[in-house]
């Protein structure tokens, strides 16, 4: 049995709130599970996230896995006083995915620190075939104003 990692008072409209006018919006990234240690959101692979051949582009795959990363530590952390920011993500593309697809992220928690966090997604297609396995660093912070 996993640690709840995320209160219960977030909710999946929030978090897809949150990304109005963003870049999380520009590729039509959309939060669809929160459970006690999960996040899931998915992604279209089309015009907006496609590579010239009309394959996913890796790129894209990292938007969705440092999206899925950073929202899961902030919530995670869920202190006005402190914010977590990407120090670090590296990610293995292991399989491709066509124009038409929607592919889909999933991030658990591999270290929750004082100082970082660090942070493990999957990327799936709909057979929930293995597209990409990411991993973020977070770094912990104090909110500045």
């Amino acid at each position: 049995m996993q640690k709840k990692v995320f209160p219960e008072n977030v909710s999946l409209d929030r978090l897809n709130q949150m990304s109005k006018n963003t870049m999380v919006e520009h590729l039509g990234i959309e939060y669809v599970e929160i459970t006690d240690y999960s996040l899931r959101a998915k992604m279209p692979v089309d015009h907006r996230t496609v590579q010239p051949f009309r394959l996913l582009h890796g790129g894209a795959s990292v938007v969705l896995a440092e999206t899925l990363g950073s929202v899961a530590a902030n919530i995670y952390l869920n202190d006005n006083t402190k914010q977590c920011v990407g120090l670090e993500i590296n990610a293995n593309h292991l399989k491709s995915a066509h124009e038409g697809e929607v592919v889909e992220g999933v991030t658990q928690p591999l270290h929750l620190g004082r100082a970082t966090q660090v942070w493990e997604i999957k990327i799936y297609n709909a057979k929930q075939e293995l597209l990409c396995v990411s991993r973020i660093t977070m770094a912990v912070k104090d909110i500045r104003n």
